[in-house]
């Protein structure tokens, strides 16, 4: 059994040079901590990363410090004494930071993965989704000081920087492999990004290499344009549209070309794009209250995954609404959007039960915490998003191959 014996946390920053929260717990098997990640592009509905900031939670924790002290934690299940303490007075991110330092330890006190303490997988990992080319709110877009160069402008993913020029309307630009070890796929999707690479320096005039907060290239090119480029790649593709980020007032707002379009002829324009592009995978393509698009969507092509992530956030009683409305085949699961991992078990289980896929997935502001993995593998998802590559995507691939290979031994 593990005994807690204190509690504390700090602010760290995240691949995006901004601040997030790591917590650490002193127990009797030793010292653990986690941290959790940031998110730009949020649904409304997902629940507050802190009660009121950060600080305020670092102080919360120190405060409830002697609630803690003495806690006695063998199972997963046992999380729930944890959130009880905590209940109204963190955060989600605070939570999710909390659970994980304290699965941490009850694997390192039973000898154990931390995905062994969640459930009982096959041995079946999950297909990786990567993403290759970015826009959106993940590749920021503002006039440079005047004589300075994009060039001198680029920071690199790892501080948020913001671009020159046109960019997709669409969020993110997916590549998803389907070899059987997460190994070759890694490989697969690392080599894709190189001849993307070259195909953009072809394909756009403006394009100089540089990367956005996922550490995905930046293009002045739009969603069609990216996606003939992508074709070429011979792998199965998808796309985040983040759909709520550019709609107002029942119209989509689209900026590269400049038009709009309302709710059926958005469903038209992706009809189109899914059937002439044979995507995959569409995450989020209507605004996160449009349950009944999706419907449609889905409806069309019910031989495609029509996933959810600003529509159901990670919410049980979210998810329950789309199965009830027939609206998505795929679910984004982000631990931090709800902060408890008890409630990710039940989004997970219901999810499986019903048929749709589910899609772990990290966060635009990451850290190098890779307690993701064993999550994703012991919550038996079927897919693993987490970008291509960057350290703090790459420390997540690792671990699941890490997993994938403690079955070869």
């Amino acid at each position: 059994m593990v005994v807690i014996k204190g509690v504390s946390a700090k602010s760290i920053l995240d691949s995006r040079r901004e601040k997030t929260i790591q917590v650490s717990i002193k127990t009797n098997v030793g010292d653990f901590s986690a941290s959790a990640p940031n998110g730009k592009s949020k649904g409304k509905r997902e629940r507050k990363s802190y009660k009121k900031d950060l600080e305020g939670d670092i102080k919360a924790l120190k405060n409830f410090g002697d609630y803690f002290s003495g806690e006695v934690l063998e199972k997963f299940k046992d999380l729930r004494r944890v959130e009880d303490i905590v209940d109204g007075h963190v955060g989600a991110n605070t939570l999710f930071a909390l659970e994980s330092a304290v699965l941490k330890a009850m694997a390192k006190e039973q000898n154990k993965q931390v995905w062994e303490l969640v459930g009982k997988p096959s041995r079946k990992l999950p297909r990786l989704v990567g993403n290759c080319i970015g826009g959106g709110k993940h590749s920021e877009t503002t006039p440079l000081p005047k004589g300075m160069t994009s060039e001198d402008g680029c920071l690199g993913a790892q501080k948020s920087t913001k671009l020159r020029g046109k960019k997709p309307d669409f969020q993110e630009f997916l590549l998803i492999p389907d070899s059987k070890a997460v190994k070759d796929s890694l490989k697969e999707n690392q080599d894709a990004k190189k001849a993307v690479e070259m195909m953009l320096k072809y394909n756009d005039s403006k394009f100089k290499s540089e990367k956005n907060d996922e550490d995905a290239w930046v293009t002045s090119l739009n969603e069609k344009e990216v996606l003939e480029v992508l074709k070429k790649i011979n792998l199965p593709l998808g796309v985040d549209i983040a759909a709520s980020g550019f709609f107002k007032r029942k119209i989509y707002h689209y900026k590269n070309p400049m038009l709009k379009r309302t709710s059926e002829e958005q469903l038209r324009y992706l009809t189109n794009l899914i059937e002439n592009f044979n995507l995959f995978y569409i995450e989020d393509p209507f605004d996160e209250n449009d349950f009944e698009s999706f419907s449609k969507l889905l409806k069309k092509f019910p031989d495609r995954l029509i996933v959810g992530d600003d529509l159901t956030v990670t919410n049980h009683k979210l998810l329950l609404k789309a199965i009830k409305e027939k609206c998505i085949n795929g679910i984004i699961v982000k631990p931090n959007q709800c902060g408890s991992l008890l409630e990710v078990k039940q989004v997970c289980e219901t999810a499986r039960e019903n048929g749709i896929k589910i899609i772990f997935s990290h966060r635009s502001g990451e850290t190098t915490e890779d307690i993701l993995a064993d999550l994703a593998f012991g919550f038996k998802a079927d897919f693993f998003k987490c970008g291509i590559t960057g350290k703090e995507r790459e420390s997540k691939l690792k671990r699941l191959v890490e997993i994938e290979n403690s079955f070869k031994n």
